[in-house]
C-alpha cells in the first residue's frame, strides 16, 4: 500500500512528466533570463516573456491550459492578445511616450522609415517562395521584420492565428536583442567616415505641428487604409494626449501604468504560448530565421538608404540613423547613438535616429494595415 501511494506520487510530480521538448525550453527561458538580468536587454521585454517561458513548460502547472475549465491564467492573458485588445493598448502608451518632433522637424526621416519596411516585404515573399506558407501566414511572419511586437501580434490574430506563439515569441525576441543583432550591420555598411558625420541640430517644433500631426496622420492613414485604425487611431490617441497640454492625467496613465500592466500581460502571455511540444517543430524554426532575416534586411536597407541621403547631402545625413527605421522604439536609436559615439565620442545622434524610429512605428502599422487590406478577406 506505501509503494502504491508513492509510486502515485511520484507519478504526480512535474519531474515524472517532462517531455524532453519542454525541458529545452525551459534552458531557453533561463538563457533569455540571464540576457535580460546579466547583460541587461531590454529586461523590460525579456523578464515576463522568459518567465512566462518558464512556467508554461513546467509540467503539469497548468499555467496556460488546462484538463478541466477553467484555462490557466496565461490562457486569459493569451486571449486578450487573440481578440486584438493588448496591442493597440501598448500602442496608446507608446504614443503617450513619444515625441514626434524629430520626425516633424525633419521629415525625410519618414524615406528611412520606410526604408526599413522592406525586410517585411523580403520575408513575405521568402516566406511563399521557399517555404510553402500561405499569404496569410507569410504577411503574418513577414511583419517581424519591423521589430514591433505589438503590431506582429495584432496583425497574426486576424490572418494566421495559429502561428501567433512563433511569431509572437520571434518578434519580441528580436525587439530584444537589437543591440547585439544590428551594430555588425551597421558597421559592415558604413565606413568610418560616414560613421563620423555630425548633424545640424534639429529646427525647434511648435505645439500647434505636434498637435495637429497626430489628428493628420490619423485621419490621412486611415482613409487610405482603415484596417490601420486600431494601431494608428490608439498610437496618435497617446501622442495627442501627451501634447495637448490637457490630458496630463491622461498621459501619465498610458504612459506609465497602463502600458506597464498590458507589457506584463502582453510579455507573460507571449512566453507562455511557447510551449515545448507544439513551439519546436519544423514551422516555427522557418520562422524564426525568416523573422532573423526580414529584421536584417530591414536595418541593412534603411542603413543603405541613409548613405543614399549621405549622398545626395554632400555628407550631412548620417547613415547610422537609418538602422533606427525599424520600430523598436527607443532601443534602435539608443544603438545608432551608441554605434556613432564608439566611432567618434561626443557624436549625438540620438535625437536624429528618433525621426527614423518614430517613422519606422507609423511605418509598420502602415504596413500592417496593407497586409490586412490585401490578405484580410481570404
Amino acid at each position: 500500500m506505501f509503494l502504491d501511494t508513492l509510486t502515485d506520487l511520484v507519478g504526480t510530480m512535474g519531474i515524472a512528466n517532462m517531455d524532453p521538448r519542454s525541458a529545452i525550453m525551459i534552458v531557453v527561458s533561463l538563457v533569455f533570463l540571464y540576457l535580460a538580468i546579466g547583460k541587461g536587454f531590454e529586461p523590460l521585454l525579456l523578464v515576463p516573456i522568459a518567465f512566462g517561458m518558464l512556467l508554461t513548460n513546467l509540467p503539469l502547472s497548468g499555467i496556460f491550459d488546462s484538463t478541466t475549465e477553467p484555462m490557466g491564467l496565461m490562457y486569459y492573458f493569451y486571449k486578450l492578445s487573440r481578440w486584438g485588445i493588448l496591442p493597440p493598448l501598448i500602442f496608446m502608451g507608446v504614443g503617450a511616450m513619444t515625441d514626434f518632433g524629430p520626425l516633424i522637424a525633419n521629415p525625410k526621416s519618414l524615406l528611412l522609415g520606410a526604408a526599413a519596411q522592406f525586410g517585411i516585404f523580403f520575408s513575405f515573399i521568402g516566406a511563399v517562395v521557399f517555404c510553402g506558407f500561405d499569404a496569410q501566414e507569410a504577411a503574418s511572419i513577414g511583419i517581424i521584420g519591423g521589430a514591433d511586437g505589438p503590431t506582429a501580434i495584432y496583425l497574426t490574430t486576424k490572418l494566421a492565428p495559429h502561428l501567433l506563439g512563433a511569431i509572437a515569441v520571434a518578434a519580441y525576441s528580436y525587439m530584444a536583442l537589437v543591440p547585439v543583432i544590428q551594430p555588425p550591420i551597421m558597421k559592415a555598411l558604413t565606413t568610418k567616415k560616414e560613421r563620423e558625420v555630425r548633424m545640424d541640430q534639429l529646427r525647434p517644433v511648435s505645439k500647434r505641428e505636434k498637435i495637429i500631426f497626430p489628428i493628420m496622420v490619423t485621419a490621412v492613414v486611415v482613409l487610405i487604409l482603415p484596417s490601420a485604425a486600431p494601431l494608428i487611431g490608439m498610437l496618435m490617441l497617446g501622442n495627442l494626449f501627451r501634447e495637448s497640454g490637457r490630458t496630463t492625467r491622461l498621459s501619465d496613465t498610458a504612459a506609465n501604468a497602463l502600458v506597464n500592466i498590458v507589457t506584463i500581460m502582453l510579455g507573460l502571455a507571449v512566453g507562455a504560448s511557447a510551449q515545448g511540444p507544439s513551439f519546436l517543430v519544423w514551422d516555427t524554426i522557418q520562422i524564426l530565421i525568416l523573422g532573423v532575416l526580414a529584421f536584417m534586411v530591414g536595418t541593412a536597407a534603411g542603413v543603405l538608404i541613409g548613405k543614399l541621403m549621405y549622398l545626395i547631402t554632400g555628407g550631412k545625413i548620417n547613415p547610422l540613423i537609418g538602422s533606427a527605421g525599424v520600430s523598436a522604439v527607443p532601443m534602435a536609436a539608443r544603438v545608432s547613438q551608441k554605434v556613432g559615439q564608439e566611432c567618434l565620442p561626443g557624436n549625438y545622434l540620438l535625437m536624429h535616429a528618433m525621426g527614423p524610429n518614430v517613422a519606422g512605428v507609423i511605418g509598420s502599422a502602415v504596413a500592417a494595415g496593407v497586409m490586412l487590406s490585401m490578405f484580410g478577406g481570404y
